[in-house]
């Protein structure tokens, strides 16, 4: 490195910079695509009605992110984009209350509805569902002097997300069922009111991605972790052996019929370091994570299932790489 005019020159090597752009993050291994087929494996470990645990191995991290963003921010879900407010006397103000009801989880499959074009275009049966919520709050009983129990006392005092009542435009009643498209959760709830407070409201829900706004993402998280690999440098038994169980999460350290420690299974540990803590111990654990091991778990909101989620990423992250390519061979 020299310096001309106060600026340094740096003299990059031709070799090097080939290196770095096939450098996938792990080390100095190149990027080979036969390679990476030979490698690559998806284990499901869990599948579950709402949630996913499945391990992608022989993966870099940027590959692994990269699933990760698409389920959260780029496979679509249905939600309620526009609130037309006829009345609201509740203490809600309109603009919060229109931001509550558009995070309301709607349990349409996404896939069978269109883009919404131009969001001025009146509303049609491919592209929007119609919802409506008429509620008013009323004394059961003027005469009662009950003034505990809220349920004895007011008709609608707790306003849930059951009673959004859905409105078929065109042919929707024929195709869908209101439970195949209202809100997942009927108990989620939207205001408490008292007698005089009253809703009259149209919500219109739309298919959208994640990326323009958190209410369309279809997953509560989607999260990855290293595979933990912890060894045993020496023998560890008797109150030792005990010891070390308790440093790690249950289940992750056991111990024989003679006393021994052993590892049963590395890959619920928490990585806490808590062994660390203990001179006697800590020189008996090597602990580490296999850099392309990535543990995922992926909870749905109940639109879509979990694993058709990963599976909508995949055909995302395709379809973005057939762009790519044709822009490529375009230019």
């Amino acid at each position: 490195m020299e310096h001309s005019q106060g600026r340094p020159l740096i003299y990059l090597d031709e070799h090097k910079l080939k290196q770095d752009a096939n450098d996938y993050g792990l080390s100095d291994e190149l990027w080979d695509f036969e390679h990476f087929k030979q490698q690559l494996q998806i284990v499901i470990v869990r599948n579950e009605e709402d949630e996913l645990e499945f391990d992608m191995i022989g993966v870099s991290p940027a590959i692994a992110n990269a699933f990760r963003r698409l389920m959260l921010s780029e496979v679509p879900s249905m939600a309620i984009e526009k609130v037309h407010i006829y009345n609201n006397t509740s203490i809600i103000q309109d603009e919060v209350l229109a931001h509550r009801l558009g995070l309301i989880p709607l349990n349409a499959d996404p896939r069978l509805f269109e883009y919404k074009v131009n969001e001025n275009d009146p509303a049609n049966a491919l592209d929007t569902l119609e919802f409506e919520l008429k509620v008013k709050c009323t004394r059961k009983n003027k005469e009662s002097t009950e003034i505990t129990n809220n349920d004895n006392m007011y008709k609608n005092h707790s306003i849930y997300s059951g009673q959004i009542k859905w409105v078929p435009i065109g042919n929707q009643a024929s195709i869908y069922k209101e439970s195949d498209v209202g809100p997942i959760n009927d108990d989620i709830l939207i205001s408490k009111m008292r007698p005089g407070h009253e809703f009259d409201i149209k919500l219109f829900g739309v298919k959208g991605i994640g990326k323009d706004h958190a209410k369309f993402s279809p997953v509560a998280t989607a999260s990855y972790r290293l595979l933990p690999d912890i060894r045993l440098n020496r023998p560890v038994f008797g109150r030792d052996a005990l010891l070390l169980q308790k440093c790690f999460s249950p289940g992750v350290i056991e111990i024989d019929k003679s006393e021994h420690a052993y590892v049963k299974d590395a890959r619920y540990d928490s990585c806490s370091r808590n062994v660390f803590r203990y001179p006697q111990i800590a020189d008996a654990v090597t602990m580490s994570r296999i850099r392309n091991h990535f543990i995922f778990t992926v909870e749905s909101l109940g639109a879509l299932k979990p694993d058709v989620i990963f599976v909508e990423a995949v055909k995302v992250l395709k379809k973005k790489c057939k762009l790519f390519l044709d822009e490529i061979k375009g230019n």
